[in-house]
């Protein structure tokens, strides 16, 4: 029985595993390939199947004026979008979620569990609604079509996420880490700066994690509200399209731009342990 467990088991892992990888192992083979060896016949192995050209990568990099695309810009612009509005949602979202769960809050019939909620609602609501208000809101701000009306726009979508996850994550911190700390003399800012939040990494981890991936992979809002000036990477890789689709740039594009979500899950995955806290208390 133990072994046809372990059969079962290794064999789920070996077609999950093929199932993941196999979509980028093409991406990865199509980048290389040019308009003549995607639609001649169906071609895997460069040198073998077909030869391999850096066209569809350079492709990427060079100037419209040149015959290119250049998504160098608009790359990035999103690094700066994402990492701008997921650090200040996570800063502002965690000081939230802190209050949310170590404070009660009264207001008529709405309670702390409603005012969760509210955030999370946020999320939950369709894009298209939000469209126009954001739109309008920009517009009278001047700041339509330029890096600062998407960071301000991503930091409302994001900060719900944060809230959401750190009030989760704080509910499960032991009060007590906060009576030990103001016994030991800290005020409650110390008492959050120094030992609540020291023990809180691996909700923070989560929490930025979610936020930089839902930052990064935002297309909708990035379409809507910038034209010519700004550009994000999303909006500039669907710009690829035309009559005859670059199958060659859009793999190289792809690959590009799950780049660092990926090297983001492997930096994080060390931290997502929630076992910190053994031994905390005293």
């Amino acid at each position: 029985m133990e072994k046809l467990y372990k059969f079962l088991k290794y064999t789920f892992i070996t077609l999950w595993t093929v199932f993941i990888v196999a979509p980028f192992l093409w991406a990865i083979s199509t980048s290389f390939k040019d308009f003549q060896s995607v639609n001649s016949k169906v071609t895997y192995i460069p040198w073998l199947d077909f030869e391999p050209t850096l066209e569809g990568w350079r492709v990427l990099i060079k100037s419209p004026a040149r015959g290119g695309v250049d998504i160098v810009e608009p790359y990035f612009n999103s690094l700066f979008v994402t990492c701008t509005a997921s650090l200040i949602s996570i800063v502002l979202g965690t000081l939230a979620a802190y209050a949310l769960s170590r404070f009660t809050f009264k207001a008529g019939f709405v309670r702390n569990n409603d005012i969760t909620f509210f955030f999370i609602s946020q999320r939950i609501m369709p894009p298209i609604v939000l469209s126009i208000p954001f739109f309008i809101f920009l517009s009278t701000l001047g700041l339509l079509d330029s890096l600062i009306g998407l960071v301000v726009v991503y930091i409302v979508l994001l900060m719900p996420i944060a809230v959401w996850i750190m009030v989760d994550f704080f509910n499960r911190v032991p009060k007590e880490l906060d009576e030990t700390a103001l016994i030991d003399g800290c005020n409650p800012y110390q008492a959050f700066y120094k030992v609540v939040l020291p023990n809180s990494i691996p909700g923070l981890i989560v929490a930025g994690m979610f936020c930089i991936i839902f930052g990064w992979i935002d297309f909708f809002f990035a379409f809507i509200l910038t034209f010519t000036e700004v550009q994000l990477l999303p909006v500039k890789v669907v710009a690829l399209n035309s009559s005859i689709t670059p199958w060659w740039s859009l793999s190289a594009s792809a690959l590009i731009s799950v780049a660092p979500l990926i090297i983001v899950a492997f930096v994080v995955e060390r931290y997502l342990s929630k076992g910190n806290l053994s031994g905390a208390l005293k």
